[in-house]
């Protein structure tokens, strides 16, 4: 292409043989296009360069000055595409995409957007000058700069008048002597102010105290694709995930930030420091994961969600390791958090979830029930999904039709209709609840009542003869009637509906292998809510530390529960509007154990710490 465009310069008289010449060794020692180099040289003009081309390849040249570009056309491309391929998308008219290039031979670049956009590229000529400056334009923001400080305006006017005279002694002012003019909210435009280094003094300072931080940097795709294959990369990534299992980690964390790369394992609800690996592999290490996960490794700007699935042999056993990932932009790079699904720690057994006797027997019961709302509610990770997977477990029968709507799917469960939602294309809880409807179900579940539309539907569904079941984030059992109220649900539906409420927490277990004595006062446990005597005579355990459990105490999590069965005599409270105050109360005396209760019954089996229960309840 080189050689061409400048045989046909120099035929046309554009520029003389010497010319072409100074330019050729220029691109030598520089590198980029001849076109641009004879422009950076001031031989030639953007405009008889893109002129040539133009009629050169057949193909017409555009003056992005002249073009205001709609915004929905220049998020077709990203700005690191745009700035890879040196092109800009300019127009769509109906599937073809006319695409502004410096280089119109570039089929590599015309192929990868048609790919990534599913549009018919239409190539047409613009400098590269013109495209790096409408880049700018459209990705980067505005270009103006307002002056709103005086004393900024007058230093900026005086290193302007500075740099147009080359520093020549007039102390920034004009060549005819008049001092700087400071106009109030003036624009500056960024291509107005072109500063050369060399023109200040750095008297007083060291080179080595500045540094040149890069903020966009562009993205290599081949290149991070084949870092991210390189064997330590490759090695890392399958030693974090192994490492993770053998552990019993439920999440790892990836966490890039500016000097440090580190990366934690969630163990028993906690997160615990593992490596901080080279900065250098902080990309390819990411863009592993993402391709593992099908994700888009040149997205940086917006969140993304997948899933990675593999089979590995560990301790001579063949695994399926099943790992949800999320990845979040921050200020340093992305953040990776995998979650590890492991069906072997899925316990479907609900009598060794941690129940007390009462509440579990309150549970089956309701669960049992032809028709009714059944509600599990507490914070993120405190084992809401394993109590309804078990639910559904002991309900799971030939004869019934249980249908689920969750957002995600966790796990899959042999003989129930497992619905993912979908956002996007509008499949959100309410929509599927209206088509479960449809569907002849006996049993539903709702993987979270949001908002007022599912909770309505949930709620019908419960009165016309469907078990529903779902979860809700509320800190315990009676505040849940209140929350349902708040979204906009009569207090009479509530109260005909709900079958029973159940809150619940994740406690850490104290290590068995380590298990000892603990020497706590009797004053400290009579504050958490044990009686006097129960006090005096309590005897608890603590976990030493040993390589077992890491060194921590603790080995496994068990449940707290406060399982709320919705009686007549709550029934009438709330269709009054009591208070969640009130309803605790006639709770506790139709027997009730609260969340607090239940963890003072683990102590007293020796199941966990007073730290641990004290830490997830109050009294």
């Amino acid at each position: 292409m080189s050689a061409k465009l400048g045989e046909i310069l120099v035929r046309e008289n554009l520029v003389t043989p010497e010319q072409l010449r100074q330019a050729l060794d220029y691109q030598r020692t520089s590198g980029g296009r001849l076109g641009s180099n004879l422009v950076k040289l001031g031989i030639i003009s953007d405009d008889v360069i893109t002129s040539v081309l133009s009629r050169q390849y057949g193909v017409p040249s555009i003056n992005l000055d002249l073009f205001q570009i709609e915004d929905e056309v220049i998020r077709l491309i990203s700005q690191e595409v745009a700035l890879k391929y040196m092109v800009l998308p300019v127009s769509r008219n109906g599937s073809t995409l006319t695409l502004a290039m410096a280089d119109p031979t570039n089929v590599f670049a015309m192929d990868d957007i048609k790919f990534m956009t599913g549009f018919n590229v239409e190539p047409a000529i613009a400098s590269e000058a013109s495209i790096q400056s409408a880049v700018g334009k459209y990705y980067g923001g505005s270009t103006q700069i307002d002056i709103f400080d005086a004393a900024f305006a007058i230093d900026t006017e005086k290193a302007a008048a500075a740099l147009r005279n080359g520093r020549n002694g007039k102390n920034g002012h004009s060549k005819n002597g008049a001092g700087p003019s400071v106009v109030e909210n003036q624009k500056i435009s960024a291509e107005d102010i072109d500063v050369n280094i060399n023109n200040f003094d750095f008297e007083g300072h060291d080179a080595e105290e500045f540094e040149l931080v890069q903020e966009n940097e562009e993205i290599d795709l081949a290149q991070l694709t084949r870092e991210s294959q390189d064997a330590p990369v490759v090695r890392l990534v399958n030693i974090l995930m192994v490492d993770s299992l053998r552990r019993g980690a439920s999440d790892i964390h990836i966490e890039p930030y500016e000097k440090d790369f580190r990366i934690r394992f969630r163990i028993d609800g906690v997160l615990y420091d593992i490596m901080h690996p080279p900065m250098k592999l902080r990309d390819p290490l990411i863009s592993r994961l993402k391709i593992m996960s099908k994700l888009d490794i040149s997205e940086k700007r917006l969140p993304q969600d997948g899933r990675i699935k593999i089979k590995v042999k560990i301790d001579n056993r063949s695994r399926e390791l099943d790992f949800r990932v999320s990845t979040l932009p921050t200020l340093f790079g992305e953040k990776v958090v995998l979650r590890l699904l492991d069906k072997e720690k899925l316990m479907l057994d609900m009598t060794k979830l941690g129940f007390e006797p009462e509440s579990l027997e309150k549970f089956q019961r309701n669960i049992s029930n032809p028709y009714g709302m059944v509600l599990v509610t507490g914070p993120t990770g405190s084992g809401k999904t394993n109590t309804l997977y078990s639910a559904l477990q002991s309900l799971n029968t030939p004869e019934t039709n249980i249908m689920t709507a969750e957002d995600p799917v966790e796990f899959n469960l042999q003989g129930i209709n497992q619905v993912q939602m979908k956002e996007q294309i509008g499949l959100n809880f309410a929509a599927a609840l209206r088509s479960f409807l449809r569907q002849d179900p006996n049993i539903i579940l709702v993987g979270e009542i949001r908002d007022f539309e599912t909770a309505e539907i949930a709620i019908k569904a419960a009165l016309t003869g469907h078990l529903v079941l779902s979860t809700l984030h509320t800190n315990d059992a009676p505040s849940t009637v209140s929350r349902l109220v708040n979204m906009g649900i009569e207090p009479f539906l509530v109260a005909t509906s709900v079958n029973i409420i159940q809150a619940q927490r994740l406690i850490r277990r104290i290590c068995s292998n380590c298990k000892e004595e603990a020497n706590i006062p009797p004053e400290a446990l009579i504050e958490i809510g044990f009686s006097a005597d129960e006090a005096a005579d309590l005897t608890l355990y603590k976990g030493a530390g040993c390589e077992t459990c890491l060194n921590t105490g603790y080995k496994g999590r068990v449940g707290l529960y406060e399982t709320m069965e919705v009686t007549d005599d709550l029934r009438e409270l709330i269709i009054i509007g009591a208070s969640s105050i009130e309803l605790r109360r006639k709770a506790i005396e139709s027997g009730m154990i609260t969340l607090r209760g239940s963890g003072l019954a683990k102590l007293r089996q020796g199941i966990t710490t007073v730290e641990e229960v004290v830490k997830e309840t109050v009294l």
